[in-house]
């Protein structure tokens, strides 16, 4: 059950709508859609369709991430707090999931353009990919 926790709260922290608010409760009160994923809550896209947007299958977007960390990027992950964490991903709401948001329209729909798919596509494979290995931080120091 800990083992469980541990999983949840270090890939939550990462998800930038799981640190910030724009009072639309962490992007579940946002009605977007974009090309080719549909519509739904912007926390909701930010949780999963940016996810499976890289890869239909979880093991193949898995192995491709950790294949493209780096040495350094690894060490310079493997370093912090949770709350350095936390406002890292507050940081990247900001610039990103809220900071690149395009207008909504008059229904207070939002339309994402193809440069906001593309950018938060990247985040997210960025953001896995740090979860991962700030993963592996807390447990290998949790078992030494």
């Amino acid at each position: 059950m800990a083992l469980q926790f541990i999983l949840h709260f270090v890939g939550d922290i990462h998800q930038p709508l799981h640190s910030s608010d724009d009072h639309d409760q962490g992007g579940n009160a946002k009605q977007v859609s974009a090309t080719n994923l549909g519509s739904g809550v912007l926390h909701g896209f930010w949780d999963t369709q940016f996810v499976t947007h890289q890869s239909s299958s979880e093991v193949v977007l898995a192995d491709r991430l950790i294949g493209q960390i780096t040495e350094a990027q690894r060490a310079q992950w493997s370093s912090g707090t949770a709350a350095d964490w936390a406002s890292e991903s507050f940081n990247i709401s900001k610039m990103h999931t809220y900071g690149l948001l395009p207008a909504p329209s008059s229904t207070g729909h939002y339309a994402l353009p193809a440069s906001y798919v593309t950018d938060a596509t990247a985040v997210v494979a960025q953001q896995l990919s740090k979860a991962g290995v700030r993963l592996a931080f807390v447990l290998n120091n949790a078992l030494q």
